[in-house]
């Protein structure tokens, strides 16, 4: 049941091409960013499309597949885990960023 406790699971659409970083020790990292949609209808029965944006963050062999086969539309499911961290801008603001770190990949569609 631990593995329930900080679980996400999305299916969407790549919003970019990912963002690949080889790091000195050689380890890859892939950055995108993936929209989700969901639909309803509003009190007049106009459907609406609600997108949501989320940031990917992927490591080693997970970042090798993204770096080799995804690109901008791309569907993908993503299954991981919600990480937040915060950092300092060179001006001194503090900034808050949320991110999915991917465990599981899935490509939807055909190439």
């Amino acid at each position: 049941m631990n593995t329930l406790r900080n679980k996400v699971q999305l299916i969407g659409n790549l919003g970019n091409n990912p963002e690949i970083i080889t790091l000195e020790s050689g380890k890859k990292l892939a950055k995108f960013s993936i929209a989700t949609n969901e639909s309803y209808k509003n009190s007049q029965g106009e459907k609406i499309t609600d997108t949501q944006w989320h940031n990917i963050v992927a490591w080693n062999k997970t970042a090798e597949i993204i770096e080799k086969y995804l690109e901008k539309g791309n569907e993908v499911v993503i299954e991981g885990k919600l990480t937040s961290r915060s950092y300092e801008t060179s001006e001194g603001e503090k900034r808050y960023i949320t991110e999915v770190v991917c465990n599981e990949l899935l490509m939807l569609g055909s190439k």
